[in-house]
């Protein structure tokens, strides 16, 4: 997931990623500050930084830091499901002003495993064979966590679906029986007037 949005100084902004459990999560970002005089973006922000938290689906924060303006962050998801990161800049300044807006250049990888640069440059190719060798079996291992998590999401969006349906069902046989009793009690009552009233 790559990304970029805008937020005002001070102002916090999340987004939420769906992470299987169990899953390394990385994220680098860049913070631009919007400059008043070129009416652009400057390249960086020297004295900025960001908060960045991280909360799981069950509510449980799983990273509460502060970073400068670019940087790295990573988390391992304990629980499969939406998980909330959020950012806020550190600025010191009070009052969002017009000249007060930043762009947040975002790169998340989900499941991503990096490998070990020294040891693929080392000079024993064995070695070498076996760092690649060891990251594809990780990055297998993630697939099949992610076709996992993807088929227990199926298998309960099938038993909502089949729980409406359901639902829908008993609700139209409880119209229906609602609907011949009214019937049938007008029928009685009109009846029961004409005999009153002598008409039958």
């Amino acid at each position: 997931l790559a990304l970029y949005f805008h937020i005002g100084e001070r102002e916090e902004k999340c987004i939420i990623e769906d992470i299987p459990s169990d899953t390394l999560v990385v994220g680098n970002y860049k913070v631009q500050r919007w400059d008043i005089h070129k009416h652009d973006f400057l390249e960086s922000a020297p004295g900025l930084g960001m908060f960045v938290t991280v909360t799981s689906p069950s509510g449980e924060v799983l990273l509460s830091k502060r970073y400068g303006p670019q940087g790295t962050f990573s988390f391992t998801s304990y629980l499969s499901g939406e998980h909330i990161i959020c950012f806020q800049s550190n600025s010191t300044r009070f009052a969002v002003t017009a000249g007060s807006k930043l762009r947040i250049h975002l790169d998340i990888r989900v499941g991503e495993h990096f490998l070990d640069e020294s040891a693929i440059q080392a000079k024993d190719k064995v070695n070498e064979v076996n760092v690649r060798l060891e990251h594809l079996i990780e990055q297998i291992h993630h697939v099949t966590k992610e076709q996992d998590y993807e088929r227990e999401r199926e298998e309960k969006f099938r038993k909502t679906s089949e729980e409406t349906n359901s639902n829908i069902l008993w609700w139209a046989i409880v119209q229906t029986l609602i609907l011949i009793s009214v019937g049938i009690w007008q029928i009685k009552s009109l009846r029961d007037f004409f005999i009153s009233k002598k008409l039958v």
